[in-house]
């Protein structure tokens, strides 16, 4: 008599190994092999009778390889769009070596992950202490944002640890600009900070916020989501020169240009309007009356423009 055929569970148990396992082989969080399966899909795991994820040999193989390449900096989606071999020939090359940008990086991911609030504000204090606030804020900070941001895409942060992040560095920005408001010059411009209602990203008006209060600028932060008609009176209310608004990729095109148009409409020709963020509408359709800033760096040029208003060295 013929054996029986193995079950598939039996066949998983001798063959295959559970998520714990692979996690275990390849180093790679259970959450990220699971995000990677929905976006990308890739692992795509059997499922035994109890419908827990089983990996061939071949996945974990190929999942170890694409941590390593990751760790040189390589993206997920990238390395799932070559394919296997592309991956195994990929792994094969000798790796670079770091530089020392990517080794910060690699260790302020391990601390958002090791969910240490303290250790990442002391992390992201001790950059802006060896760089100077300029320079932190209009360089590494914008470094920084977009590691975490690959990160969080790729699924090796979460969202509350991507959330973690911004916290910590929106109280670091906060307690820079609270000093810095103490040196005021009478001649700047006063600012006004905000974003519209279907924005809720503000890292990058910190960031701007810095640069104008180095330059002695006035600043006053509306926080997220505000309706635009408030930004016109609140703008009237503080008498602010300029009106700052930072977008993000995800916002509406058509809700943006819509937005800076009526807003445009509600404030004098002399009230300036400078509109930043990585958001691609920004570059699409330009709105009259409106500045596109595409690098908070550039602020103390554009305020010499718009203001009249010499650099200030920092």
């Amino acid at each position: 008599m013929d054996a029986p055929t193995p079950t598939l569970t039996q066949q998983t148990t001798a063959q295959m190994r559970a998520i714990a396992a692979v996690e275990r082989d390849t180093g790679l969080p259970r959450a990220t092999i699971r995000i990677w399966e929905r976006r990308y899909g890739f692992p795509s795991p059997v499922r035994d009778e109890r419908g827990e994820r089983l990996y061939t040999d071949e996945q974990v193989e190929l999942l170890a390889r694409m941590r390593e390449l990751i760790d040189q900096g390589w993206r997920p989606a990238a390395l799932v769009a070559v394919g296997p071999d592309g991956i195994r020939r990929l792994g094969a090359r000798p790796a670079a070596a770091p530089d020392s940008r990517s080794r910060a990086g690699h260790r302020l991911i391990k601390l958002l992950q090791s969910h240490d609030t303290g250790a990442v504000r002391q992390e992201l204090a001790t950059r802006m202490e060896r760089l100077g606030l300029a320079r932190f804020a209009a360089g590494e900070l914008a470094e920084c944002n977009r590691l975490v941001g690959e990160a969080w895409s790729s699924g090796e942060l979460e969202v509350h640890e991507e959330h973690l992040y911004s916290d910590c560095v929106e109280g670091l920005l906060r307690e820079a600009i609270g000093g810095l408001q103490r040196h005021v010059r009478p001649e700047a411009p006063v600012a006004l900070l905000t974003t519209f209602p279907l924005e809720a990203h503000a890292l990058g008006l910190r960031m701007a916020q810095v640069q104008l209060a180095l330059q002695g600028c006035p600043t006053v932060s509306l926080g997220v989501r505000t309706p635009i008609e408030q930004i016109a009176r609140a703008t009237r209310a503080h008498k602010a020169d300029l009106v700052g608004l930072g977008f993000s990729p995800a916002h509406p095109p058509a809700h943006l240009h819509r937005g800076l148009e009526e807003l445009r409409g509600l404030l004098p020709p002399s009230v300036r309007i400078w509109a930043g963020g990585n958001a691609p509408a920004l570059h699409r359709r330009s709105v009259p009356g409106v500045r596109v800033v595409t690098d908070a760096a550039h602020i103390p040029a554009l305020l010499a423009e718009d203001f009249a208003l010499p650099p200030r060295e920092v």
